[in-house]
């Protein structure tokens, strides 16, 4: 019998009982449970499910330093597509496997993208605020364009990049994309004509987040590249904070430099009430809401259950992170449960 652990909750309940149905023993913690109840269970735990970053309390984050206090550890799985809460460096030294729920939410995210741009090109946020503040006199003050025969690009041509490039096409937008993971045959055949980060920045009309937040993308938006973009151009980020810079945005804002911008994600999140992005005029800004939705809930929690079914009958994941993990993980797994797991293939390697 092997262990599952996890904090507070699943997004869907169908998770928790697709494991138990399996055959694998939960067992649910809470951050105020007594300090040694939670040591107790992760020592013991074969796998451990973690909730997003922004709901992970900081001591129970998957590094280095809690890996050593989880000697039976075999696999992590996130609950969503994002992974930032994970080590992923360290568990693969440890022989730990990594998964994710990578495109579970990708119609959610895809479709709050949609939204995102449609309230930009309509300014749609600047009506609604007008008339709350009485000053709606003037609409003419608050034109707007259509999305038909504008260029978006996106940043990463994943689950979600690809969906929002079909949305934009079916709108009559040119779609251009940059994947540094992708060959330009790749990204044309789902979408978009391949351009170099450069030129999409300078000549999008909406310039569109889509990536991982990892070392390769944290920052990948500062002054430089707002600086390139068309002063006419939004920049929409639904993806992770951090692979913008506040700051520079709002500089960016403040001169000029763009007509205006949504964000789902944020540094610290939720923000705080004084964050000025939150009330800046030119900005639409939610509380990390694009994946929040009963659907989305209810693919990410069966996608994860059925990932930790089969990677415990000693299967591969469909999502696994790290595959280069696999060689020493095989040994842990026939160590630990006696049983040897399947040869991954050279292809996934």
């Amino acid at each position: 019998m092997v262990t599952l652990a996890y904090f507070d909750r699943w997004f869907d309940p169908i998770g928790p009982r697709i494991v138990a149905e399996g055959g694998v023993t939960l067992v649910r913690l809470g951050y105020d449970d007594p300090p040694e109840r939670i040591r107790s269970a992760l020592r013991e735990a074969e796998g451990y499910q973690v909730q997003a970053r922004t709901e992970l309390r900081g001591p129970y984050a998957v590094t280095a330093e809690l890996l050593g206090r989880m000697p039976r550890l075999l696999a992590v799985s996130s609950s969503g597509a994002g992974h930032d809460v994970i080590d992923v460096e360290a568990c693969t030294a440890a022989g730990v496997a990594v998964m994710n729920q990578s495109g579970t939410n990708s119609e959610s995210v895809a479709e709050h993208t949609l939204g995102l741009l449609l309230a930009l090109s309509k300014r749609m946020w600047q009506g609604s605020r007008a008339l709350a503040a009485g000053t709606a006199g003037d609409r003419w003050a608050l034109t707007g364009h259509d999305l038909r025969g504008r260029t978006l690009g996106i940043v990463g041509l994943g689950n979600i990049g690809r969906r929002v490039a079909g949305y934009a096409a079916a709108f009559g937008m040119a779609v251009i994309a940059r994947d540094p993971y992708l060959s330009a045959e790749e990204i044309n055949a789902r979408g978009a004509q391949a351009v170099g980060f450069d030129e999409l920045v300078a000549t999008s009309d909406f310039v569109t987040v889509h990536c991982p937040r990892d070392a390769s993308t944290l920052g990948m938006f500062t002054a430089p590249q707002f600086a390139r973009m068309k002063a006419t151009a939004y920049f929409v980020n639904t993806a992770r904070g951090g692979i913008h810079d506040e700051a520079d945005l709002i500089n960016a804002l403040d001169a000029g430099e763009l007509a205006g911008a949504a964000l789902d994600v944020f540094d610290d999140e939720p923000p705080a009430p004084d964050n000025p992005l939150i009330s800046h005029e030119l900005v639409i800004a939610t509380p990390h809401l694009a994946g929040v939705t009963v659907d989305a809930f209810r693919n990410m929690s069966e996608a994860a259950a059925r990932q930790w079914l089969t990677l415990f009958a000693g299967g591969i994941p469909p999502r696994l992170v790290n595959p280069q993990v696999w060689p020493l993980y095989r040994s842990r797994f026939a160590r630990l449960l006696g049983t040897v797991p399947a040869e991954l293939g050279r292809a996934a390697r």
